[in-house]
């Protein structure tokens, strides 16, 4: 029976709440926040003792799985003291909020007798999955390029409910790092390892609200001689749904939520995608609860879960790449 604790009880914690009561035989055990109201709250929902110090919660209670659910600067310090400690970890994104937490983190996953989950809950929607193993089957040849999009909108009232959100010592950037590093990060997955990046990010509608970008565009070098190209920004009119478009050899594959699959001989073909069930909002993805469902399920297993530091490390370096193009000189950007 593993033993659960949850550190973070913010907004996305309501999804891991819900997730680790469908773990069978899993038992909530502790909840850490900073936040008095947001402990007090989560101690009296789940009926469980509550700690302001992640470390002293560790050591008293010693669970067997972590929950990070902290903002982006507070990522790494608590998992790599439970990675220390032989405790798992399912840590949401991004890995860090710096580079070099990043990689201080990677190594401690590397050192550890624990295993530990990057929350890139959106590789486990069924059209993804579907859309990433036959691409890399080769069903449909060699990958020419692809693209994505993030075109959201948020606005100051969101940045001021959560004001580390708009800092790079608190989000450790803005857009990239918060919203789109998802569809990035599937982009990336897709087309294959990145070798060069060439971007811009900058400050376009949020300017008296926000110190980071609001809007980005990229353009992607991958190893296998293929380029993807990469646009998001926060000042859409609304939420329009994000696209992951491939080009292969002999098909389109484009996904927007659900996904087509159009042949050279003209035939489409549609994979659709599971529709969130969920207190989570939805822009969050449909599939928080499969990724932590399998994360227990491997527990015990030998090697690294398939999404660890290492692997996360990959979209946090093409971001911090497109900081260091746009913000030259400013250590917070690119560190």
């Amino acid at each position: 029976m593993p033993r659960v604790a949850v550190i973070g009880c913010g907004d996305v914690a309501t999804v891991h709440f819900e997730a680790i009561a469908g773990i069978p035989d899993a038992e909530l055990v502790a909840v850490c926040d900073t936040d008095p109201g947001r402990l007090t709250a989560a101690e009296q929902a789940h009926g469980v003792p509550g700690y302001s110090n992640a470390a002293a919660m560790l050591d008293t209670v010693r669970p067997d799985v972590v929950h990070v659910c902290t903002p982006h600067h507070q990522h790494a310090d608590p998992a790599i003291a439970a990675l220390e400690r032989g405790i798992n970890v399912i840590s949401e994104k991004p890995l860090a909020s710096t580079l070099a937490d990043g990689e201080r983190l990677a190594a401690a996953a590397a050192a550890s007798s624990a295993r530990i989950g990057i929350c890139f809950q959106n590789r486990y929607n069924h059209a993804v999955q579907a859309m990433h193993r036959r691409l890399a089957a080769g069903e449909f040849g060699a990958i020419l390029g692809g693209s994505g999009t993030v075109m959201w909108h948020r606005d100051a009232a969101y940045y001021a409910s959560r004001p580390w959100r708009g800092t790079w010592a608190g989000g450790g950037g803005g857009l990239l790092m918060n919203q789109a590093i998802h569809t990035l990060d599937l982009l990336q997955w897709m087309v294959g390892e990145v070798t060069g990046v060439s971007g811009h990010a900058a400050t376009r509608a949020l300017g008296d609200s926000i110190e980071v970008e609001d809007t980005a565009e990229l353009v992607l070098s991958h190893r296998n001689g293929a380029r993807s190209v990469f646009y998001a920004t926060l000042a859409n009119a609304a939420n329009a749904p994000i696209t992951v478009d491939i080009v292969a050899e002999t098909a389109t594959l484009q996904l927007r939520g659900d996904l087509a699959i159009t042949h050279a001989d003209g035939c489409v073909e549609v994979v659709q995608e599971r529709r969130a069930d969920s207190g989570g909002r939805d822009y969050w993805g449909v599939s928080h609860q499969l990724y932590i469902a399998d994360f227990y399920a491997q527990l015990g297993q030998d090697g690294p879960f398939w999404i660890d530091p290492s692997e996360a490390l990959k979209t946090l370096r093409i971001i911090k790449a497109v900081y260091a193009q746009s913000y030259p000189g400013q250590l917070a950007a690119v560190s």
